[in-house]
């Protein structure tokens, strides 16, 4: 499937994509402030200092920073993660999320998310947008974004070298943990925080627009028009 090119602003080349969900593909936000609203109540903390440095990180690192002394962390971040997947109710997708994943190869697309795989497949499943075949859930890192080690591994295993890909990213840590795998990094939507200089940024895929073709060498090259 390719979608047509329309007159230009800024172009991309690339030979893989690399998503993360919350905020990127899926609009989750309702039932996140739900959730950690729950938390933050039962502890008396500000939730909106959760909110605002929990975004794209592991639901354990934000219970480890946040849970009282002596808080039983795994089994907090349990109940949290036990209270996510059941409520689904307010889930979207990014305007534009699902044409443009159906317009590029599955075998060049990989989801990097700090979510499990259950609550990944839930909440894709939810905002109606297919799972990439190539997955890299909270389970498969032993070290959450900032750290770039999912980005890193999604690359690996689509055989691309990181200068080859692209990520499409919402959150500080996200993006953060793009730049360090040297992955070229496109921002999407408001929270991204302050953006290093130069970092492309869109609001959502409503108006990009995407062609796959080969270069000289027979190799695939996926262009993006933002």
């Amino acid at each position: 499937m390719t979608v047509p090119m329309p007159p230009l602003t800024l172009a991309l080349t690339c030979r893989a994509v690399l998503f993360d969900m919350d905020g990127t593909l899926v609009d989750s936000t309702a039932v996140v402030e739900q959730v950690w609203g729950e938390f933050a109540v039962r502890y008396g903390l500000d939730l909106g200092e959760i909110l605002r440095t929990s975004h794209g990180v592991q639901a354990g690192d934000t219970v480890k920073r946040f849970a009282p002394p002596g808080a039983d962390v795994p089994a907090l971040t349990a109940e949290l993660g036990a209270m996510e997947r059941v409520r689904t109710d307010g889930i979207l997708p990014l305007p534009g999320a699902a044409r443009l994943l159906a317009a590029l190869p599955a075998d060049a697309i990989a989801l990097v998310t700090s979510a499990d795989r259950v609550l990944a497949d839930i909440r894709m499943g939810a905002a109606g947008l297919a799972m990439p075949a190539t997955a890299v859930t909270a389970e498969l890192v032993t070290r959450g974004k900032p750290d770039p080690e999912g980005y890193l591994q999604a690359a690996a295993a689509l055989g691309v070298d990181p200068a080859d890909a692209v990520v499409f990213e919402d959150a500080p840590a996200g993006i953060a943990a793009g730049v360090a795998a040297g992955i070229r990094t496109v921002a999407v939507g408001p929270n991204t925080g302050p953006l290093p200089a130069g970092m492309l940024h869109i609001a959502d895929y409503s108006s990009i627009a995407v062609e796959v073709g080969v270069d000289d060498e027979g190799r695939r090259v996926i262009s993006f028009r933002l």
